[in-house]
């Protein structure tokens, strides 16, 4: 692949957390080179209120994020995607639209910090752990020297980023 720009689209069941949190970190730290969206296919509608508090507590401004369709991309020429990836493991099991772009595509699960019950303390950490999870996987993915690998390289290299264990995110 050539330098230059490109278009990534975070998919996640509910879209609103990592997903969100994902085309967050991506929009802060894609250095104008990367560009990040969002979609689920079983949108919540909202942001979680746990993922709002992160991303304005990180110095993101949560109200530029919103839950929606991935039909929207879908149905639309607007973006041309030159990746998706699935952030969540139910997501990974659904068949996607076809995405504008002929994008990549690679499954990065994080563990849904929603799903986490305990303590407010305990929720909390969960979701600042899939952001730590998914700011590590995003940091390697940019850093990828796309000029000198082939499409095949770089699927290899999509696929290695998405294996990454939690413990191996420190």
């Amino acid at each position: 692949m050539s330098g230059g720009t490109y278009n990534v689209l975070f998919l996640c069941r509910a879209n609103s957390a990592r997903s969100i949190m994902a085309e967050a970190i991506l929009k802060k730290e894609g250095h104008d080179h990367f560009f990040g969206f969002s979609a689920g296919s079983h949108p919540r509608g909202e942001i979680h209120p746990y993922t709002a508090d992160l991303l304005q507590s990180l110095d993101h401004d949560p109200s530029e994020f919103s839950s929606k369709e991935m039909e929207v991309y879908s149905q639309k020429d607007e973006v041309k995607f030159d990746f998706v990836f699935t952030v969540c493991d139910t997501m990974n099991n659904e068949d996607c639209p076809i995405f504008p772009g002929s994008p990549m595509t690679a499954h990065w699960g994080v563990p849904d910090p929603a799903a986490v019950t305990g303590t407010e303390a305990e929720k909390r950490l969960a979701f600042a752990d899939a952001y730590r999870m998914l700011r590590n996987r995003i940091s390697i993915f940019t850093s990828l020297p796309f000029q000198s690998l082939d499409r095949l390289s770089l699927q290899h290299k999509l696929d290695e980023i998405g294996q990454i264990t939690s413990s191996e995110d420190a």
